[in-house]
């Protein structure tokens, strides 16, 4: 799925329209990323938890030259799935859709 697939997705299920649907998963993407640069974690029960993990720093090769290459240590994004995320995929099952919101 793509982001635009997910964002008609979103659009369909909660009958709004595109342009705020948009605004509304991006605006959850930007709270990961900023939650994940700041080194917090983020956890989002029945589906998983997103967090970094520190790589250390080592001694890659240029693929093209072959000439050893000091590669710095950084902090790379981590996704651990939940336990129901897991069963779900493992067993074909789908995920039930919320209700469509209520008529005011």
């Amino acid at each position: 799925m793509t982001k635009a697939e997910l964002i008609e997705e979103v659009s369909r299920v909660v009958e709004m329209t595109r342009k705020d649907s948009e605004i509304i998963v991006e605006a959850i993407f930007d709270s990961v990323v900023r939650s994940l640069k700041a080194g917090e974690k983020i956890e989002i029960r029945g589906f998983g938890s997103f967090r970094t993990r520190q790589r250390q720093s080592r001694i890659g090769r240029n693929p093209k030259t072959g000439a050893r290459v000091e590669v710095p240590s950084k902090r790379i994004p981590y996704f651990k799935p939940s336990k129901e995320l897991k069963d779900l995929v493992n067993t074909g099952e789908q995920m039930p859709l919320p209700p469509p919101p209520a008529e005011l």
